[in-house]
């Protein structure tokens, strides 16, 4: 009878002890973690007259004052998405190029870092190649090149400038370096080269390089199933900038694709949108919208992002992914095919080409949407959502095999991809 009784408690501890294995601890958000990064709080620069000041003091004004009204203009575009400030810091910049001599370099490169914010690539490739001509601060120029290379999608000239600005002690390179692995798919690398490159940034206190180095990782760590890791890092970003968009987006993520909960995300989003106006925001919302069967919620910010995005020709072309994306849900296909071909031409990615695919699916040529994919997507890009646009052209030329290799894929990018997306991977 003991040996009885002693065997039906070693089996009772084990079948406690398999159930803690079995059901680990769910991490979850706190409201009370956030919840005082949601006030919106004063600009760190007062706006009012900034974009005048240039044209009405520019005879009098010397380098660092054009250096300081850059920076200001740059600051508020940050905080407020209103890119009338991020095309006055280009004029301000052009200005600096006119009266600089030995610091002309550093103005080219910031211009050109500006051209690139606005999608102007190939004007700022022209820049970043004057700036390399003039021959001083080389490894800066070398750098901006990756980034620029990287934007066009020439790859190979990318990593060849990135091998030309080899320094494991640089912070600048350890970031490249860990983009660059990024996407190659190599995403454990990728972490471990920008946890080196935070860890650089955290002993120099430099406040901008923390921000920007926790905000990455975070976003690193999502696309990787480390939540937690991704949600603290965030949270750190906030405590440098209160009112930083991306960190408290990348909460209003986790809260939406991680804990499903349309909701709450949707009021992290609208404490940014009382600041920032970029329309990026307003396609998230509509998408959050369709989640919670929010209709009347997901046509207003649909047409809160046409008027902002889609009529606005401020922006140029910031917004014709975008753009591609809003149309084809409108059922605008042939507006959708003709914005996605100027994309390419400006811009020649694997997401460009793969919009470019996907309208022509619009318009019942598949055909020809698998030949672009299969050219210019396949093998080159590791990015969910465009190889998700890739399985459905492939879904619609019977290509099964095809389409159940991706499908294996993508259900393992499902955080990325979002509760929508999910499931349409899920129906693949």
């Amino acid at each position: 009878m003991k040996t009885i009784i002693q065997c039906i408690c070693l089996l009772l501890a084990l079948t406690v002890l398999i159930s803690c294995v079995q059901e680990p601890e769910v991490f979850k958000t706190n409201k009370s973690d956030y919840d005082h990064f949601l006030v919106s709080g004063p600009l760190k620069t007062i706006p009012a007259n900034l974009q005048f000041e240039v044209e009405a003091n520019s005879d009098s004004m010397q380098l660092p004052d054009l250096w300081n009204l850059t920076d200001d203009n740059m600051q508020i575009f940050k905080e407020t998405g209103d890119v009338k400030f991020l095309k006055n810091s280009a004029k301000t910049l052009k200005k600096a190029i006119e009266m600089a001599t030995i610091e002309k370099p550093g103005f080219i490169r910031a211009l050109s870092n500006n051209y690139m914010l606005q999608h102007r690539f190939k004007e700022a490739l022209l820049l970043a190649e004057e700036a390399r001509a003039l021959g001083t601060d080389v490894e800066a120029t070398q750098s901006l090149l990756f980034d620029l290379h990287m934007e066009l999608g020439n790859y190979g000239l990318a990593n060849k400038y990135l091998d030309s600005i080899k320094d494991v002690s640089s912070y600048e390179y350890l970031v490249r370096l860990a983009r660059w692995n990024d996407f190659k798919g190599h995403s454990d690398s990728a972490i471990k080269l920008m946890e080196k490159a935070t860890e650089k940034a955290e002993i120099s206190q430099n406040e901008d390089l923390l921000l920007c180095s926790y905000v990455h990782l975070a976003d690193y760590y999502g696309a990787t199933g480390h939540i937690e890791k991704a949600y603290k890092l965030y949270l750190k970003a906030l405590q440098i900038s209160p009112q930083d968009a991306n960190a408290k987006k990348g909460i209003a993520w986790i809260v939406y694709s991680y804990e499903r909960n349309g909701i709450e995300a949707l009021r992290i989003l609208d404490s940014i949108t009382q600041k920032n106006k970029s329309p990026e925001y307003y396609l998230l919302k509509a998408e959050i919208a369709a989640f919670i069967d929010d209709d009347m919620l997901r046509v207003q910010a649909l047409d809160d992002y046409y008027k902002m995005a889609g009529k606005n020709t401020d922006y140029g072309d910031m917004y014709n992914a975008h753009n591609v994306d809003f149309l084809l849900s409108m059922d605008v296909e042939h507006r959708a095919y003709e914005l996605a071909q100027e994309e390419v031409s400006i811009r020649p990615t694997p997401e460009s080409y793969g919009w470019l695919a996907y309208s022509l699916l619009h318009l019942g040529e598949k055909e020809k949407s698998m030949k672009v994919i299969e050219e210019h997507v396949i093998g080159v890009t590791h990015e969910p959502a465009i190889l998700q646009r890739a399985a459905e052209i492939y879904k619609a030329n019977g290509k099964q095999d095809k389409v159940k290799a991706l499908k294996e894929e993508l259900l393992g990018a499902t955080y990325e991809l979002g509760p929508i997306k999910e499931a349409e991977v899920a129906s693949l």
